[in-house]
C-alpha cells in the first residue's frame, strides 16, 4: 500500500489535537486527520448512562475502540494518507493496531508531557475528568516509537521535528519491528 499513516500517541490533555491539526496544515501532501473524539463529538454514540442516558459506556467502549481501530486500515486501503490521534490505553490495543496496520507505512510518534503540565491543561480545559491524564500516563509503557517529542516544546518545533524525522524515516519502522518480533515469537 502506498498510504502513509502518522500515528501520534499520548495522554489526554497533552496537546495531540492541536499538534495533529497544525501538522496536517504543514505537510506537502494531503492527509486526513482522524481521532476517536471526532466520532463522539458528532453525536454518533448512543446516550451514555454516565450522562443520563440508558447505555453503559463501560460496555460500549471496547466495541467502539475495536471499530475505531478497524476504520483506520479501511481509510488507508482506499488510498488516503492519515494523521491519527490516539491514546493507546492497553497493550492489546497496540497489538491490534500493529496487525491491522501492517500493510501501511506507519510513522509512530510518542507525545510526552510531564504530569504537572497535564494536570494544569486538564483543569484549564474543563471538559475532561480530573485524573484522566494521570491514568493515561501508562500509554507510553508498552509502545516503541519512531520518534518521541515533548509537549513543552513549541508546536512549531514539534511539527518541524516530526516532518524532518518522517521525511528521513527508514525501514524497518517501529511498527514493522514490533510486527516482526510478534511473528518470531509465534514460530
Amino acid at each position: 500500500m502506498n498510504s502513509k499513516i502518522i500515528l501520534i500517541n499520548g495522554t489526554s490533555s497533552s496537546g495531540k489535537s492541536t499538534l495533529c491539526k497544525a501538522l496536517k496544515a504543514e505537510l506537502n501532501e494531503p492527509f486526513w486527520y482522524i481521532a476517536s473524539d471526532q466520532f463522539i463529538d458528532i453525536g454518533m454514540s448512543p446516550s451514555r448512562k454516565d450522562k443520563g442516558g440508558k447505555f453503559d459506556w463501560n460496555d460500549l467502549r471496547p466495541k467502539f475502540f475495536d471499530g475505531f481501530h478497524r476504520v483506520l486500515p479501511s481509510f488507508a486501503s482506499a488510498g488516503n494518507n492519515l494523521i491519527v490521534e490516539h491514546i493507546i490505553e492497553f497493550p492489546h490495543w497496540m497489538d491490534d493496531l500493529v496487525v491491522l496496520l501492517k500493510d501501511f507505512d506507519v510513522f509512530f510518534v510518542g507525545l510526552h508531557c510531564p504530569l504537572e503540565v497535564l494536570e494544569k491543561h486538564e483543569r484549564k480545559r474543563g471538559d475532561r475528568q480530573i485524573g484522566e491524564a494521570s491514568y493515561h500516563m501508562k500509554t507510553h509503557d508498552y509502545c516503541t516509537y519512531d520518534l518521541e517529542i515533548d509537549c513543552q516544546s513549541s508546536i512549531e518545533d514539534n511539527i518541524q521535528t516530526i516532518i524532518t524525522a518522517w521525511q528521513q524515516r527508514k525501514s524497518p519502522s517501529a511498527f514493522e519491528k514490533i510486527h516482526q518480533e510478534s511473528n518470531s515469537k509465534e514460530i
